[in-house]
């Protein structure tokens, strides 16, 4: 029978998700602002889009590094627990 989790592991097993939900919400954002200029018909929102480059970029970036702070956080987790 599993031991019951206490206050502490559900508050980090709650902001484990909370920091995943921010990769996947960041690297999206950043990936719809690169690929805009690519789909957009108008050619007044292609040139905005493609201005936006550095912003998508950065919350391409932002969101990996989301993500790979929850998988560290999740192998640490892994390798404590026996």
């Amino acid at each position: 029978m599993p031991a019951p989790r206490t206050n502490a592991s559900a508050a980090a097993t709650r902001a484990d998700k909370e920091l995943l939900l921010k990769g996947v919400t960041c690297t999206l954002i950043g990936l719809v602002i690169l690929l805009a200029p690519y789909v957009a018909r108008s050619g007044s929102v292609r040139e905005m889009m493609a201005q936006a480059t550095v912003v998508g970029w950065f919350a391409l970036v932002l969101g990996l590094a989301f993500g790979v702070q929850y998988g560290v956080r999740r192998a640490r987790a892994a390798r404590k627990a026996p």
